[in-house]
């Protein structure tokens, strides 16, 4: 028999063998349990997250002639046959190459008769956004009156290009990233399976390679062990993913801290010669910064590299938080660049020369070299020598003014939206505010890393329907994502596919957000407690018994303490 690939050999047959989709599997199992499977629905995720896998392993289990509390058995006559891609009651269809309004056609009419041998006639229609407007017309008829005993699965990666009309009319699932841990316990079992020797660091980088997805996991370790002649070692993962090696990284971003260029433009260029991806070192560069932030914020236990923890304590006094944000950003543009470039080289050069002078530039002109400053410091020196003067020839009787103090331009701080916040809390619920961190895990999943490193010190505290509010450790990181509407808009899109509804995300600064709900409890205690229930008490004890009670109803017992004055 011809090889297989391992993605192909270790696909999943059953619902409890998908990575990662706990969620999506227990929903399909209890809907094929209890016969309440609808006739549309739509998969949609990153690429080899399970959504194919899934909508084979549902369209068997609802066609099994023995099915085991939602799972199919995979012994059956069906469960065989669909396992062979022999039933034809399961058509499989790739809409990127037959996205016309004919194809579409051929199925509408195909799908008015009955099943030949299973119980129900399934469509998967993968990549289904690269359907035609007229293809997407014809397949919307036959969704809003499908006929009996038909089901329709779509899958796709791009959501967002499908109209609104067929999104209405089929049950959605959102497909989340694997996490790295999930990714390499799956790693370890089928290279177990397999007989491969393997080396823990390799199974680490393919995880990281991977981006999320356990099929590509699959595909770059099958692609390492024919490298490594059916061995798995971490100089094998290196060569097939391009990546770097932990002390290449290290000595690079050294030169960086210590504002070495020429240093660091001489392991850049080693680096690149070692054949290493100039895509894996922007991300690893990315990611190392994400992680000194972290460990500089006192989190250390999220660190994505946990062997590197040591050489991140000794290098994070070499770095201000601002300049690694300013190495974060010089970074992205740079990956923008590389997409569309083939001067590879000279936008790597570039960005190594903008990271190691970025700030050195900033410490060179001080400000007593300042020509603008020079000028105000001579004349608020004018202005005191007049006032000395001034207060020489004053009569003894008369009391010399005060010196006024010369005005000094300061940053002006950004406010928080008090209005929008107050909106919130008028709706708000303990029961709310836990569902919201009930997911917020996923929704900081699905963003990129450097969104994910601005918004790890985050963490929502208050929660309604119409929107939440999210406090920020720092107040510099509170006054950045206020500024970055491009990251809101992605936070509130996020939500929005986890919650299924429309929230309005509002930011606050945790040393504002006490003052905050302190002036909104103050205005509303009397909207929660009746003065029947506190007639008995005194003015001042009635009056905190009905603040008491309203905080705790908005954000729970347990996130309020109570302090004696």
């Amino acid at each position: 028999m011809a090889y297989q690939a391992l993605y192909r050999v270790f696909r999943p047959q059953d619902f409890s063998s998908v990575v990662g989709q706990d969620v999506i599997t227990k929903t399909l199992k209890n809907a094929v349990a209890n016969k309440r499977t609808s006739h549309a629905y739509l998969f949609c995720g990153p690429r080899g997250t399970g959504k194919t896998s899934c909508a084979k392993i549902l369209a068997k289990a609802i066609n099994c002639l023995n099915p085991k509390d939602g799972e199919p058995c995979n012994e059956c006559e069906i469960c065989r046959d669909a396992n062979e891609n022999r039933l034809n009651d399961i058509i499989e269809i790739d809409a990127a190459s037959n996205n016309g309004v004919e194809e579409i056609r051929d199925i509408r009419d195909k799908a008015k008769y009955a099943p030949t041998q299973a119980e129900y006639k399934v469509y998967i229609i993968d990549e289904v956004h690269m359907l035609s407007q007229g293809a997407f017309n014809a397949l919307l008829k036959t969704l809003e009156e499908p006929p009996a005993k038909v089901v329709f699965i779509l899958a796709t990666t791009e959501p967002q290009k499908l109209p609104a009309t067929i999104i209405s009319r089929t049950q959605r699932f959102d497909f989340r990233r694997i996490s790295k841990s999930e990714i390499i316990s799956r790693l370890e079992f089928v290279l177990q399976d397999q007989d491969v020797k393997y080396d823990s660091q390799a199974i680490e980088t393919i995880a990281v390679a991977a981006e999320g997805g356990m099929r590509d996991a699959l595909s770059i370790a099958d692609q390492a062990i024919s490298f490594g002649d059916n061995e798995l070692t971490l100089v094998n993962a290196l060569q097939v993913t391009g990546s770097l090696r932990n002390d290449q990284l290290l000595d690079y971003f050294k030169d960086i801290a210590n504002h070495d260029t020429a240093s660091a433009l001489k392991k850049l260029n080693d680096i690149l010669i070692s054949g290493r991806s100039a895509q894996r070192l922007t991300e690893s560069i990315i990611t190392l910064c994400r992680d000194l932030i972290l460990v500089k914020s006192g989190n250390s236990d999220e660190v994505s590299q946990a062997t590197m923890l040591n050489e991140l304590n000794d290098m994070q006094n070499a770095f201000t938080q601002d300049r690694l944000f300013k190495i974060v950003d010089t970074v992205s543009d740079t990956q923008k660049n590389l997409k569309n470039s083939n001067q590879i080289d000279i936008y790597l050069e570039i960005m190594t020369v903008k990271s190691c002078e970025e700030i050195s530039e900033q410490v060179e002109t001080t400000p007593v070299e300042s020509p603008q400053l020079q000028s105000q410091i001579s004349s608020l020196e004018k202005q005191i020598e007049q006032l000395q003067e001034q207060v020489k020839h004053a009569p003894v009787a008369t009391q010399a003014a005060p010196v006024a103090k010369p005005k000094t331009k300061t940053k002006k701080a950004k406010v928080v939206n008090k209005t929008a916040v107050f909106t919130i809390l008028n709706g708000a619920t303990k029961d709310d505010l836990n569902e919201v961190r009930d997911i917020w895990p996923d929704m900081m999943q699905m963003l990129p890393i450097t969104q994910q490193a601005m918004m790890n010190v985050s963490k929502p505290v208050a929660a309604s329907d119409n929107g939440i509010v999210v406090s920020f450790d720092y107040a510099l990181w509170f006054e950045k994502v206020t500024q970055d509407q491009e990251l809101l808009d992605t936070l509130k899109d996020n939500l929005g596919k986890l919650t299924k509804k429309n929230l309005d995300i509002v930011p606050v600064a945790e040393s504002q957000w006490p003052d905050i709900r302190k002036e909104y409890l103050q205005e509303h205690q009397d909207e929660m407690t009746s003065d029947e229930e506190t007639q008995d008490q005194p003015v001042a004890e009635k009056e905190e018994t009905k603040a008491v009670s309203l905080a705790e109803n908005l954000f729970g017992s347990d996130n309020i303490t109570i302090k004696e004055d």
